[in-house]
C-alpha cells in the first residue's frame, strides 16, 4: 500500500513538474506528458528490479567507484604521451566506461568477498547474531526447531515470512482434519515463540513475490536477504541446496547426534509389542530407535537387558538387531 502511495505521488508530482516546465517553454501539454511519461517508464525499470539487494547494489556501486577510479589514473598517466587533445579526450570517455563496467560487474560477481577487503560493505547488523533464519510451514509445525534454537544450538534472527503465515492460516481453515489440526499447532506455536522474550522473532511483510509458490518465493527471500531456511521438508532442501542456499534440517541434526551403539553392546530395553518374525518382540530406545529382539515374545511388557546382534542404517533411520544376555535368560 505505501509503495502505491509513493508511486502515485511520484506520477503526480512529475506531471506537474512536467506543466511548469512547459509552461515556461510555452508547451505546458506536452510537458505534462513528457513528465507523465517519464515517470511511468522509471516506475516500470524500478519495478523489474525487485530482486536487487542492498548488498548487491552496494557492491556495485563501491566497484562502479573503483573502476572509475582506476580509469582516472590511467588517463592521467597517458596525458604524458603526446597523442593530442582528441585522443586524450576519446581515450578518457573509452576507459571510464570499459572500466566502470568490469568494476561494477565483478564487484556483484564476488559480493561475498567485498566484506573482508571492506567490512562494512554488506551493512550487517549488530544485534543479528550469525544472520537470517527463514522459517517454513514444515519447520514450525515440527517444533523441533524451537527447542534446538532455545538450547543456543541455532544462532541467529528466526524470520517467519507473510506467505508463509498465509499458508498456515490456509491450513488451519482446511476442511481436512489432519491439516487443520497441523495448521493450528503451527499457529499455537508462532503465538508461544511471540511471547517468549528469550526468541528473536520477526515477521516479514512482502508483496513483491506474491506471483510465485511458497517454496520458490522462500527461495527467493533467502537468496536477497542472504540468510538460511530452517524446513523439514526434503524436496525444498535438496531444491534450496541447488541454489546455493543453505539448509537447516531439524530432523538431520537429530539423527546425526544419535548415541552410537555398536556390536556386542548391552542395553536394558522394554519391550512393547511383537516383531514381524516368529517369537521375535520390539523395543524402543529414548531417541526413537527401534531394537528388534530374537526370541523375546514371552518378555513383552517386560525391562531386560539384551546384547546388541547387528546395527542396521536405513533411509528411515537406525534400526539395531539384538538378543536375550545369557545371564538374564539363565536368571
Amino acid at each position: 500500500m505505501t509503495v502505491s502511495f509513493i508511486r502515485c505521488f511520484f506520477v503526480i508530482l512529475s506531471g506537474a513538474l512536467g506543466y511548469y516546465v512547459g509552461f515556461l517553454k510555452n508547451y505546458p501539454l506536452l510537458g505534462t506528458e513528457i513528465g507523465l511519461l517519464s515517470s511511468l517508464l522509471l516506475i516500470f525499470i524500478e519495478s523489474r528490479c525487485k530482486g536487487v539487494s542492498v548488498r548487491g547494489l552496494s557492491s556495485m556501486v563501491f566497484g562502479l567507484l573503483l573502476g572509475i577510479f582506476m580509469a582516472k589514473i590511467i588517463s592521467d598517466i597517458l596525458q604524458i604521451l603526446p597523442l593530442g587533445e582528441f585522443v586524450h579526450s576519446v581515450t578518457k570517455v573509452v576507459l571510464t566506461i570499459i572500466f566502470s563496467y568490469l568494476g561494477a560487474i565483478m564487484a556483484l560477481r564476488g559480493k561475498d568477498e567485498f566484506n573482508i577487503i571492506i567490512p562494512y560493505v554488506r551493512f550487517k547488523r549488530q544485534d543479528v547474531k550469525e544472520g537470517v533464519i527463514l522459517l517454513d510451514t514444515s519447520a514450525i509445525i515440527d517444533g523441533r526447531a524451537i527447542d534446538i534454537y532455545k538450547v543456543h544450538f541455532l544462532a541467529g534472527r528466526l524470520v517467519v515470512p507473510s506467505f508463509v503465515l498465509r499458508e498456515l492460516q490456509q491450513l488451519s481453515d482446511s476442511a481436512d482434519d489432519m491439516k487443520r489440526q497441523r495448521g493450528r499447532r503451527g499457529t499455537e506455536i508462532l503465538h508461544s515463540m511471540q511471547e517468549d522474550p528469550k526468541i528473536d522473532l520477526h515477521i516479514h511483510e512482502d508483496d513483491s513475490l506474491e506471483k510465485q509458490g511458497v517454496d520458490d518465493k522462500l527461495i527467493r527471500l533467502a537468496k536477497i536477504m542472504d540468510g538460511r531456511i530452517c524446513t523439514v521438508d526434503y524436496n525444498l532442501g535438496r531444491v534450496a541446496l541447488l541454489q546455493d542456499v543453505q539448509v537447516l534440517n531439524p530432523h538431520e541434526l537429530v539423527m546425526a547426534v544419535k548415541p552410537v551403539v555398536f556390536t556386542g553392546e548391552e542395553l536394558q530395553v522394554y519391550l512393547v509389542k511383537e516383531g514381524k518374525e516368529h517369537d521375535q518382540a520390539v523395543a524402543f530406545l529414548e531417541d526413537g530407535t527401534m531394537v528388534v529382539v530374537k526370541n523375546a515374545k514371552t518378555f513383552i511388557g517386560q525391562n531386560i537387558i539384551v546384547q546388541v546382534t547387528t546395527v542396521l542404517q536405513t533411509q528411515s533411520g537406525k534400526m539395531i538387531f539384538a538378543k536375550i544376555k545369557d545371564t538374564f535368560r539363565e536368571a
